[in-house]
């Protein structure tokens, strides 16, 4: 007997919910269909399906997707990165208390006491046909990130392949959800060809038809909800193996729109601008944001990351600022509409010779123009490089603060963690680095706010 069986899947969505309505209504007919068929279906997410940068997920701590997830019928989800290290300790213990789903992530768990009670390394699924299918899972190893919020992590690969020789012959098929991202899905399918299928994620790749390595089909679906996928499994009920896996991508632009759909997306924002219209602190005067020069936002935000991390001197991109700080009353919605990045600070030790070389590649005149993308940057573009407390002068002289750096000291840099990828700055990769969590700017500036202005 040949049994066939389907499953859809989605990856990092990050909120962007644009054609959620008519893609789960469309996963919802396709697999009442199949049901009718006698085949059997699921529904899987591959993590990053919330991003903080989203009103209604902000405004919910995550919890407004879980609700979206539950509606739409999945039946199993893995985390990514922003489940995993944009949220705090205790966020994300308690994110997954109402799934109807299952979440499955094998290679991180909680530094003291017990694990979250839906957190699994594992579940086995069983078809209408008995047919039995393990799912295992992993996410991309920022091992810093999740020490800081008290998780740890196990290497992702060696995880998955332990668990696949365990599971291999207690169950007739193995998939895996990785948000590690292609590279990683090739070689974990060269290591591991016990694996039948890994759906990919986290690099945001596209992967029309799916492509096989070493005999393991390997998916990529994009990223903001541009696509959903589908993969179909015949198996050979008597032989035990599977004779074809076929995957491919549909176009949710493209699927028949839902009765209302505007107006369903619009609720979720207009509940999460509710959510966050909250007095925080009011103001004398505006201040205003600058792409291109220093301004009274940036001075205001030097001394609330100083103040905060206690550092000597600050850099920062002007980008970040995606709008100007009004006057009387500010909001959290305020503050979320400023700094919707995901992005934490980082201070880093720095030799005076380190210092004068940040400083002087900060000059760069490419660099404003940037439209970054990714890096957790969430702004238009990248804006002027600004340095807080240190210069370079005509004698080619570090200064600290106006006066001469000494140079037998170190000295502590605050800056954002976007920078300390190797990206723009290759010597921040290796220096002594310290990540302020979990509070992202927007909290920093509530804080310094809450402080400083009347509440």
């Amino acid at each position: 007997m040949l049994e066939k069986i389907h499953i859809f899947h989605t990856n990092d969505l990050h909120s962007h919910f644009k054609y959620w309505p008519r893609m789960q209504n469309f996963v919802k007919e396709q697999r009442m269909e199949l049901a009718t068929l006698g085949e059997s279906s699921f529904l899987f997410d591959v993590g990053d399906h919330l991003d903080r940068s989203n009103i209604y997920t902000e405004a919910t701590i995550g919890k407004g997707n879980v609700k979206l997830l539950n509606e739409a019928g999945y039946d199993v989800v893995t985390i990514g990165n922003n489940e995993g290290i944009t949220l705090s300790h205790e966020e994300l213990y308690h994110l997954y208390d109402e799934a109807a789903f299952e979440v499955v992530v094998a290679n991180v768990y909680a530094s003291q006491g017990s694990n979250p009670f839906w957190m699994k390394p594992y579940v086995i699924l069983t078809t209408t046909h008995g047919t039995k299918l393990a799912v295992i899972a992993a996410t991309a190893m920022f091992e810093i990130y999740y020490k800081e919020l008290k998780w740890q992590m196990d290497d992702a690969r060696g995880t998955l392949i332990r668990l696949a020789l365990q599971l291999r012959n207690k169950v007739d098929i193995i998939v895996c959800l990785s948000h590690l991202g292609v590279t990683e899905d090739e070689l974990l399918a060269d290591e591991c060809p016990e694996i039948d299928v890994i759906f990919g994620s986290h690099t945001h790749h596209i992967l029309p038809n799916g492509k096989l390595v070493n005999g393991v089909l390997l998916t990529g679906g994009g990223k903001f909800g541009q696509y959903t996928g589908h993969l179909v499994v015949e198996y050979d009920k008597k032989l035990r193996k599977i004779v074809e896996k076929k995957d491919s991508l549909i176009h949710n632009k493209d699927l028949p729109k839902v009765k209302n759909e505007i107006d369903i997306v619009q609720s979720y924002e207009e509940e999460g601008k509710q959510l966050l219209d909250i007095p925080i602190f009011t103001t004398e005067k505006s201040y205003n944001k600058e792409w291109f020069h220093y301004s009274q936002l940036s001075d205001l935000f030097a001394r609330a990351i100083l103040d905060k991390s206690g550092a000597d001197c600050a850099l920062f991109n002007a980008g970040i600022f995606l709008d100007s700080l009004p006057k009387g009353t500010v909001t959290a919605l305020d503050l979320h509409r400023i700094f919707p990045h995901p992005i934490n600070l980082c201070t880093i030790e720095l030799t005076v010779a380190e210092m004068k070389e940040i400083f002087q590649q900060s000059k760069n005149e490419e660099w404003p123009y940037i439209e970054l993308k990714g890096l957790g940057f969430r702004g238009v573009i990248f804006g002027k490089m600004l340095t807080y407390g240190f210069s370079v002068n005509e004698d080619r002289q570090l200064l600290i603060n106006g006066k001469l750096a000494d140079n037998e000291r170190i000295y502590k840099l605050v800056t954002l963690d976007l920078f300390t990828f190797g990206y723009f700055y290759p010597s921040f990769k290796y220096a002594k680095k310290n990540y302020i969590l979990p509070e992202f700017l927007r909290n920093i500036m509530i804080d310094y706010g809450q402080r400083i202005f009347k509440p």
